[in-house]
This record gives structure tokens, sequence and C-alpha cells, in this order.
């Protein structure tokens, strides 16, 4: 096999090894990714990650992860910024994108390349919002306690119906994660919500936020903030969920970043009312 030439770019499946590469470029860009978000990423779909290289160096970043038989996500669509314009994004993209089969795709879009996005095939669901500011004070509220290795069943079972596709390899890791600090809510002795903050770049990211009712998912971001104010936070909510807006901004908190969440085609249905914050903008 002839070697590349060095102007050639040349993709590849990423590793666990590559992802502090991919990190810093998604920090540099101001998207504020968990500091230990790679373990988790990759326990959904090893193989959903991709780097372009020319002459061996990393100049491209795309994943596609496959969740289940019928839907993918598509996030850290990233190309460093002196090699812009050159073809190498749509390159990696289109490389990528086989991974996901006949999967339906969903991504949350940043406003530069939603156009992009739709000649793609790519259609808007709903926007996604974020919300920073500093963390108001707070105290945990009755009913609410850290989430144990023995709620990871229910846990599973909550986050299915609140997700277009089971992920439970990546919630075993979401909710373990260095730095990760998840509580649920319970009424009863019956999972009423559950949230999980951990540290970013610039500031606390929380995410999931999932929560039968606007009270629940009140007492959880309390929780999730009890040791935590004055500190910046952040959390994606999904624009229809009028709910999550009003939580975010009763918080103190003020938009910051947008996207679009889009797909190719349908996907299973799921309760949206439930899902005041956003895992993640890179696997939805």
């Amino acid at each position: 096999m002839t070697p590349a030439a060095p102007h050639e770019l040349v993709v590849t499946q990423a590793t666990l090894a590559d992802w502090p590469v991919i990190s810093a470029w998604a920090a540099a860009e101001g998207w504020n990714p968990g500091l230990s978000d790679g373990p988790a990423f990759f326990a959904q779909d090893p193989e959903g990650f991709f780097l372009g290289r020319l002459g061996g160096e990393p100049v491209s970043a795309i994943s596609v992860v496959n969740h289940g038989a019928d839907y993918a996500f598509l996030g850290c669509y990233l190309v460093r910024p002196d090699l812009r314009g050159q073809g190498h994004g749509l390159t990696t993209w289109k490389t990528a994108l086989a991974h996901a089969g006949s999967r339906t795709v969903g991504l949350d879009g940043v406003v530069a390349q939603q156009d992009n996005y739709r000649q793609s095939g790519f259609r808007l669901a709903h926007r996604t919002v974020r919300y920073t500011g500093a963390a108001p004070e707070s105290a945990t509220p009755a009913g609410v306690r850290p989430a144990g290795p023995a709620d990871l069943a229910a846990l599973t079972a909550y986050d299915s119906a609140c997700h277009p596709a089971d992920r439970p390899r990546f919630l075993a890791e979401w909710l373990t994660g260095p730095g990760h600090r998840a509580v649920v809510r319970e009424d009863g002795g019956r999972l009423t919500g559950y949230g999980v903050i951990r540290p970013g770049h610039d500031s606390l990211r929380i995410g999931p936020l999932f929560a039968d009712t606007a009270d629940d998912a009140r007492a959880l971001f309390a929780a999730l903030t009890e040791d935590s104010a004055g500190r910046e936070v952040a959390i994606d909510v999904p624009e229809p969920n009028a709910a999550g807006v009003a939580l975010a901004e009763e918080a103190g908190l003020r938009p910051s970043f947008e996207t679009a969440r889009m797909y190719t085609g349908p996907v299973r249905g799921y309760a949206g009312d439930r899902v005041f914050g956003v895992t993640t903008l890179e696997l939805g």
C-alpha cells in the first residue's frame, strides 16, 4: 500500500488516547467540554470517533456515535482553524457518517453550520439554549439524595424514557466519572428525576437534568448546585421546555450559546417535557 502524501488527508478511527486533542479543540471553540467526558463517550461506541491527519498531524475531528440499531448522534465536528476552507471537514464528515449506516442521525448544530447540515439532509427539531451564570445559594431539598450503584437499573430505565435510544454503557460511566456528581429525587420510593453536574473547562456543567415536573427539576438543580454557590454553571435547555427555560432564568442564568437539534429522519418517541437539561451536546 502506497503511503499517503503529506498533503493528503487520512481519516481513521480515534482512540480514547486521542480524546485530549479533540477536547482541547472543543474548548478552544468555547464549547466548554467536561474535563472527564472521554471514558463515558467511548464506552457508548468506541468505534464512533474519528480524526483526520495531514502528514500524521491531527487537523480534523468528528464523532458519529451509534446508540443501538436505529439511532446515532453526530458531534465534535472540528477542523483546526488554520486549515479550514480546504475540504478537510467535508472529507472527515463523509468518512465518519458511513459509520451510522442506515440509522437516523441526530446532532446539536452550532449556528454557523446549520445551513450545511440542512444540505446534508438534517431537519430542525428545536433550538437548544445554553444558560450560564453564577450558581445561586441553595440547599438540598427533602426527597433528593446522591445516586448510588443500586440506582443504576432504575436510572437507566428513566433515562431511556427521556432519550431517543437506550444508552446503558454510557450512563454507567457518566454517573460515576471523575468529578461527576449524580443525584436522584424520589416520591414514595418512586424515581421522579435525576441530574448530574461535572467540571468543565470554563464552568460546571449540569446535564442531564431529567424530571417529571418543574418542582422535581428545581429540587434537583438546588441539590446539584448546593456546594457551588457563586461558581459559574451552565445548562443546555431545549427551548420547547418552557418550564426548563423558566428554571434557568429563575436561577439567574442567562443565554450564552445556542444550537439546533436536527435529525435526518424519525426518532423513537421520548418524554421531551422531562428534559430540563440536555446531557451533552456531543452525544445528545
